[in-house]
């Protein structure tokens, strides 16, 4: 029998040919796949791999407007027909921010993937991009899922990572669920097996030192590190093979976890911080992105972004914008520029912040050590997002749009109006 595994890709994915031979190593057939391939072509595999890279750039945030392409739709009733589904790093993150990964109830969106953070002794040693290697032990029954069938128990597999947005987020509830369910597969450990939570044994800050986890049934699984760039890692792929080649099924069990739908506040910023909007020059990419993918969804929108930092000084707080005007930090003068929020009736402006800013917190060291600029207590950082949306009942559009999660990952990510 030959198995055809579908090489999913995406505008911006780049490691569909690591991926195609560590599917040929263990003796299946790659077959490419791409986002807007013929739904047939798809339907015919025996599985599926989501490839690493950068789809669409990462904009928004990684994995997002993938995750909102139709063929999405497509591998979610081929999980549920029992077929495995494996994504990898950026696949990772396409699927959790589609849901089929941990797979509560509708494939709500309930974990993130967010911004990584080296900790070591309770200090923030490192932010953003990181590759190395890693050791994974796996921390549940081998045969719990489609991809750790030839794994021993609590074996360790030694194998590549390179990402920045790769930290698991997963709230206290559900992640109990997901440990009685043997859903939490795989965690960074030491080469002895110790899980310590901080870096480099975690190299990125994951809760519970995650770095994959599998959906209710165990045949999809999420995982950031890369092992289709190293032989150390053909176990996984050898048991999705026998788990096709002998059409084998697995236990569903169920998640009550329901994500909690905060009401959305009004922005309020601290009385003695000053505002600044900056907006592009030039045409902003990531805001077209969005509006395509919106559009595709069916809204007719227009959308915009900016970039909203909020100051805090201690005084002379005159003095302390100016340095850090000068300093070239906040925006670059040569292609962003200080504006207003739009005014448009027809225009609904939210403002999204990352619950753990590594970027901004990059920024205040800068401007504190490297500028040595006095007098500034705090910095807060967040986009903009106006979305014009012209002939329709506004509200119940809006909130539509709120729900694709494709401006904010609720778990990651406050979001408030603003105006």
């Amino acid at each position: 029998m030959i198995i055809n595994i579908g090489v999913v890709q995406f505008p911006g994915s780049n490691t569909e040919r690591e991926t195609s031979l560590a599917i040929k190593r263990v003796k299946m057939n790659p077959v490419e796949i791409l986002w807007n391939s013929n739904p047939d072509l798809v339907k015919e595999c025996h599985g599926y791999i989501l490839t690493g890279g950068f789809s669409y750039e990462d904009r928004s945030r990684a994995g997002v407007i993938a995750s909102l392409e139709p063929i999405i739709n497509i591998l979610k009733n081929e999980a549920k027909k029992g077929k495995p589904i494996f994504g990898i790093c950026n696949g990772a993150q396409v699927l959790v921010e589609s849901g089929l990964v941990p797979g509560t109830t509708d494939n709500q969106t309930s974990v993130a993937l967010a911004d990584n953070k080296r900790m070591k002794c309770g200090e923030v040693v490192g932010t953003g991009y990181y590759n190395a290697w890693a050791n994974l032990k796996l921390s549940i029954p081998q045969n719990s899922t489609a991809f750790t069938r030839h794994l021993s128990e609590n074996e360790i597999i030694n194998i590549p990572f390179a990402h920045a947005e790769g930290r698991f987020i997963i709230p206290n509830e559900l992640l109990d669920e997901m440990k009685s369910n043997d859903q939490t597969v795989f965690r960074y450990c030491d080469s002895n097996g110790e899980v310590l939570n901080e870096f480099p044994i975690n190299p990125n800050g994951s809760d519970y030192n995650l770095a994959a986890i599998s959906n209710t049934s165990g045949n999809v699984l999420a995982m950031m590190p890369h092992p289709e760039r190293t032989k150390l890692g053909d176990k996984l792929f050898s048991s999705m093979k026998e788990f096709i080649g002998n059409s084998i099924s697995l236990n569903e069990k169920k998640l009550s976890y329901k994500p909690e739908h905060k009401k959305m506040i009004s922005y309020e910023k601290n009385q003695n911080s000053n505002i600044w909007i900056v907006s592009l020059i030039i045409t902003d990419n990531e805001a077209v992105s969005i509006q395509s993918a919106l559009k595709q969804k069916g809204f007719d929108v227009k959308v915009s972004k900016q970039i909203h930092w909020e100051i805090n000084c201690s005084e002379d707080s005159k003095n302390v914008l100016k340095q850090i005007e000068e300093s070239g930090e906040l925006y670059n003068s040569n292609k962003e520029f200080l504006s207003e929020l739009p005014k448009a009736q027809d225009t609904y402006s939210v403002l999204v912040r990352q619950k753990d800013d590594m970027h901004c917190q990059k920024k205040l060291n800068s401007l504190k050590q490297r500028f040595k600029i006095k007098n500034l207590l705090e910095l807060k950082r967040g986009v903009v997002w106006n979305i014009t949306i012209k002939n329709a009942n506004f509200s119940p559009v809006f909130n539509s749009i709120l729900n694709t999660n494709i401006l904010h990952n609720p778990l990651s990510h406050e979001c408030f109006r603003i105006s």
